[in-house]
């Protein structure tokens, strides 16, 4: 038996290769500092950062379920939410960068030319709902597609959610993603989706992953709460559903979404059976050693059947 899962490595290597990609081509003529900054901006800006501490007073005031201050799943986001602005807001950069550069030389006719009699504001509309649209198919990919779910199952085997678990990503699931890159790359030329509406977008996916009892009533046919969201990441049950970031509608089109009830609303989340390391097993939660063991999950041999949506 492989000593490693060469799939995770392939994917791992794709990644490579974009980087030197975009290296080569010096990231398609664009600024790799100044996209840096935007993107820190979207992860850790002052905005970002007042928004997170209030979606975390929240939670205290309002919880799913009941948690101490300082629970052991609380301070292992923490520790993701350093890695994610430090070590892998760069790798998220250079992958973008590159990506967009690939994608417009191998399809060149897919960016679309200035169209004057557009509103700006519809086309920024209309590369929100597709991204959000992409960002939907990527996530239901990562739940079917064995090799991702490798690298998504750390994502799920958060058992204290709150609002950094949004954070707790493995550095590389970034790769599938990439897809919401193209509808900003094919309408480009006719606007671009501001910072702020990132930031908000941004903000929004952290608060649904939060640890608060909070639905949206009748919006919830549209938006993705938290208790909407937390059917996703429970326990028991089927978790291919509720895929949604923002918008519920691509879940209730693929007949993937399961409204919040009662009952739903404080289950426990995490993976069954715990087949990725998690830092609330064992009397001390040795979080450096069980962060290592995560990040080497996805390549760790594959000893048995695993189902992607368990």
């Amino acid at each position: 038996m492989s000593r490693v899962y060469l799939p995770a490595v392939s994917l791992a290597l794709v990644a490579v290769a974009l980087v030197v990609v975009g290296w080569v081509s010096r990231w398609g003529g664009a600024d790799f500092s100044a996209s840096m900054t935007s993107l820190r901006v979207v992860l850790v800006g002052p905005a970002t950062l007042l928004v997170l501490a209030i979606f975390l007073v929240v939670e205290r005031l309002r919880p799913a379920q009941r948690r101490p201050i300082f629970a052991r799943g609380y301070r292992h986001d923490l520790f993701y939410t350093v890695l994610n602005a430090t070590v892998v807001a760069p790798l998220v950069v250079a992958l973008s960068l590159s990506f967009a550069e690939v994608t417009r030389r191998a399809m060149p006719w897919a960016v679309m030319p200035h169209a004057g009699a557009v509103p700006r504001g519809m086309v920024i509309a209309l590369i929100f709902v597709a991204m959000d649209a992409c960002n939907w198919l990527a996530h239901l990919a990562n739940h079917k597609v064995q090799v991702m779910w490798r690298f998504h199952e750390l994502h799920h085997s958060q058992e204290d959610m709150s609002v950094l678990t949004v954070f707790r990503t493995h550095p590389l699931i970034h790769v599938s993603y990439l897809i919401a890159l193209v509808p900003g790359i094919v309408l480009v030329a006719n606007g671009t989706v501001p910072t702020a509406l990132l930031v908000a977008y941004g903000a929004f996916v952290a608060f649904e992953h939060s640890n608060t009892n909070l639905g949206f009533g009748p919006l919830e046919r549209i938006f993705v709460s938290p208790n909407y969201h937390r059917i996703h990441h429970r326990r028991e049950g089927r978790q291919d559903v509720n895929l949604g970031f923002a918008l519920t509608i691509w879940d209730q089109l693929s007949h993937r979404s399961v409204f919040p009830t009662p009952a739903t609303v404080g289950a426990d989340t995490g993976l069954p059976g715990r087949p990725l390391a998690v830092e609330q097993s064992g009397a001390q939660p040795r979080h450096v050693a069980t962060l290592l063991a995560q990040l080497w999950g996805p390549f760790r041999p594959l000893e048995r059947v695993e189902e992607s949506s368990s």
